[in-house]
């Protein structure tokens, strides 16, 4: 038997499944180093460990995936769980579990298997449910192996949310107003597909499909959210030549919902021939960013359109038949019945599918269906799952096969070789749309189909540049003379600021360190706003200017003394924050408007352009219309000097009043942290609000933003919504000497330890040493696990390093 250390805590489990025993070591930052005698028991091990942790958190989001939340949260529910069935993988299972790689489907099972032993423990031990289940009233259901590749919806997609969006700004504004909207990447004039009808096109027509992919909301959850709002992420790869070490780095930050618990979760996973250390998905058996002892890996989303919304012609006396062909083609009819709590009878639901998808809308009045292709639901697309592959991958030829099998969402993929070789590929798979470029919805009569994919090899990988690093940030990378007409990956990018300021900072610096990584993935300076204050700075200090009072004095003063830098500290930042996005983008609109659309449809235009800051509208548009109205090019033309004094000095007062009726009239006091900050959330608190029996996380302090390398987008009320939970930077060959971080947690239990301790490193911008070695996570071991097969004597308890 084990004997713990006298610091340490002990527990010990008995775990059906398991063949022999594993051991858990926890450290003092609540990463769980998981220890077993082969594969099965180690994915078996971490489904357990993971719902010891996580288990309402891996209960929500199995019943949000399959369509189970009115089996707990009662028949307000139901409508999410049909359209959350709708986008459930309904394909071939044996091939599903085949184009993963070898061994997929029994990682499921022991991962599922091993989730399922903490429910069947809790079955037995009630005081072990997480209180949220206790203030509920229900219990947490079991798993079943293919859960983990039918559930789709998880992943990061919305590119049928930018083709309605095109559409009805076309319908309603025209193609200049679009250009407004939306900055396409590369440029490339709008056509409306041949038979597609605009006016068919509604604005609820994607209320389903956002039912489906949003998160809960357990305050409205028949209500579907306004738009897929823009997550991204970091990364960047450093060759021995420019480190302090000779040996590489890599550092990863992917942004998502800030959420509580986590969305990611910390693990080491250790078995003869896998020893695997980062972060995935709670929900799902491995990990996606980290290292093996061999290569690290870090990913971040590469825009490939995946979708397609497809708008049918159907029968005048048979809504469930669409024109196809030159006849008309059934829809396939699902009947299922849908569980409800409260002893309310079960709810009955038809769920319908064309030959491209599932049904989300109809309109019988104007005979129309629209239906949603997705490449993510077809076999060996589950999001993130194709990472088991990564895991195995010793060099940089394992790593570019394992990714050849890459699907769904599509990614830049980063690594780095303890041999000191560097990469960059983008990996997904790429529809073929002959002749049509998917921008917009297309008719579903036939005319436009996808004809395969593109190979694998039309993402080429970049290996050991000359620069000596490597980085992304999701804006459009793809490689001077890329055959974009052949070979059309996507066209809604995000913008270049925060890559730009990345490779401002790596090309300047030599002997960069993994503390040096640390804070960068920090940096707070907002590139685009440089650009924005030059232009002021033109405008009222260049050239001889005169007319200097036409802008308000104080604010033109504070901002020309900032360095762009947006600390939580700063004053210059908050007046900045509330003037470019409250004031100066709104002007800018308007102004760009005013020419192109009729008066009384102004308002209308303007709401439309100002909506999309949930559909990743950045500061681009600004840019552009402000150099057109210097006399550069841009969408504005050929310049109005008098109009863009107007509109800075009109704007820059007002977002003045506005800071100040916010912060004080002493701009001396005011902080940029004192109106953005962070709060993180539980789900329920929308349900349950006072009653949740869960301590809140207090408020704290953030500085960046949306355009800064520490991404920390947020809501009207200046609270932060997206951003980096986690970062890691890997130190490669010196894996110990890895730096990373996890909010606001390790585990989703507030009556654990790891509830919230690593909130205060993470909203500091800290981070800790992520142990690899036995003897590293030996030393900072804070509870020690055993988990052991039923009948095993306690003599034979004993588990080998």
């Amino acid at each position: 038997m084990i004997r713990p250390a006298a610091h340490e805590a002990h527990e010990e489990y008995t775990v059906a499944g398991l063949t022999a025993p594993v051991e858990i070591l926890v450290d003092t930052h609540g990463v769980p180093h998981l220890y077993a005698a082969g594969e099965d028991d180690l994915f078996l091990a971490q489904g357990f460990d993971a719902a010891r942790d996580r288990l309402f958190q891996l209960d929500l989001w199995r019943r949000r995936g399959l369509g189970l939340l009115a089996e707990a949260f009662g028949e307000r529910f139901v409508a999410r769980d049909r359209a959350a069935r709708l986008f459930l993988y309904r394909g071939d299972r044996a091939t599903e579990w085949r184009s993963y790689g070898p061994g997929t489907d029994r990682v499921a099972a022991a991962f599922t298997a091993g989730v399922n032993a903490y429910v069947d423990l809790c079955e037995r031990r009630p005081e072990l449910l997480p209180p949220e289940f206790r203030a509920l009233g229900h219990r947490p259901g079991r798993w079943r192996p293919e859960d983990v590749a039918l559930i789709r919806s998880h992943g990061l997609f919305g590119n049928v949310e930018q083709e309605v969006a095109r559409a009805l700004t076309l319908r309603e504004f025209g193609p200049r107003v679009e250009d407004l909207r939306r900055v396409r990447e590369p440029a490339r004039a709008l056509r409306v597909p041949e038979g597609l009808d605009l006016s068919a096109v509604s604005d609820d027509v994607l209320a389903v499909y956002r039912l489906a992919t949003a998160p809960v909301d357990f305050g409205a959850p028949g209500t579907p959210a306004p738009g897929i709002r823009p997550e991204g992420s970091n990364n960047w790869v450093i060759g021995p030549g420019r480190t302090a070490t000779g040996r590489p780095l890599l550092a990863n930050d992917p942004h998502r919902s800030i959420t509580l618990p986590s969305l990611r979760r910390l693990v080491h996973l250790s078995a003869p021939g896998l020893d695997a250390i980062g972060a995935g998905e709670p929900a799902l058996p491995g990990l996606s960013v980290g290292h093996n002892g061999h290569l690290a890996f870090g990913l971040t989303i590469f825009a490939i359109d995946q979708e397609d919304l497809y708008v049918y012609e159907t029968h005048p006396d048979d809504p469930t038949r669409y024109r196809y062909d030159g006849g008309w083609a059934a829809m396939r009819l699902v009947h299922e019945r849908i569980p409800v709590a409260g002893g309310a009878p079960p709810a009955d639901v038809e769920l319908h599918f064309t030959r491209h998808g599932p049904v989300i809308h109809r309109d019988p009045d104007r005979h129309r269906a629209f239906a949603v292709r997705a490449a993510w639901l077809e076999p060996g697309m589950a999001p993130y799952l194709g990472g088991l592959s990564l895991l195995r991958a010793h060099t940089t030829e394992e790593f570019l096969e394992a990714l050849d099998r890459w699907g769904a969402p599509g990614e830049n993929m980063v690594w780095a070789t303890a041999g000191g070789t560097i990469g960059m590929r983008s990996a997904g798979r790429i529809p073929v749309r002959p002749g049509w470029d998917g921008l917009l919805p297309v008719p579903g009569d036939g005319r436009y189909e996808w004809d395969g994919t593109h190979p694998a090899d039309a993402l080429p990988p970049v290996i050991d540049p000359p620069e000596g690093w490597l980085a992304s940030a999701n804006e459009m990378n793809l490689p001077d003379g890329f055959p974009h007409d052949r070979r059309t990956i996507g066209f809604d990018w995000d913008h270049r600021h925060r890559y730009e300021r990345i490779a401002e900072v790596l090309r300047a610096a030599e002997d960069i360190t993994v503390e040096d990584c640390v804070r960068l993935q920090a940096d707070t300076v907002n590139s685009a706003a440089r650009r924005v204050l030059a232009i002021v700075a033109d405008r009222f200090e260049g050239r001889g200017r005169e007319d200097r009072s036409t802008a308000p004095r104080s604010a033109l003063a504070l901002l020309r003394r900032w360095d762009g830098d947006e600390r939580a500290d700063s004053a210059a930042a908050a007046l900045y924050q509330v003037w470019q996005r409250r004031h100066l983008r709104p002007a800018l609109l308007r102004h760009a408007l005013t020419p192109l659309v009729p008066p009384a449809a102004l308002p209308g235009a303007l709401a439309r352009l100002l909506v999309d800051e949930e559909l990743g509208a950045d500061v681009r548009t600004d840019l552009a219309l402000l150099a057109g109205l210097t006399g550069a090019a841009g969408p504005a033309g050929s310049g109005d000097p008098a109009a863009l004094d107007r509109i800075l000095a009109d704007s820059l007062t007002a977002a003045w009043s506005e800071t100040a009726s916010l912060l004080g009239d002493d701009p001396t006091r005011w902080r940029w942290g004192t109106l953005h900050h962070a709060a993180p959330a539980h789900p329920l608190i929308g349900l349950l609000g006072d009653r949740l029996p869960l301590p809140r996380l207090p408020r704290r302090e953030r500085g960046g933003s949306g355009d800064t390398v520490l991404n920390t987008s947020y809501d009207d009320g200046f609270r932060q919504q997206e951003g980096a939970s986690f970062r890691i930077v890997v130190d490669v060959g010196a894996w110990d000497r890895s730096r990373v971080v996890n909010t606001p947690g390790q585990s989703g239990r507030p009556d654990s330890p790891h509830w919230d301790d690593l909130y205060d490193t993470w909203a500091d911008d800290g981070s800790f040493p992520l142990h690899y070695s036995r003897a590293a996570v030996e030393a900072h071991t804070r509870t020690r696990v055993i988990l052991s097969p039923p009948g095993m004597p306690t003599s034979e308890k004993r588990v080998r390093p």
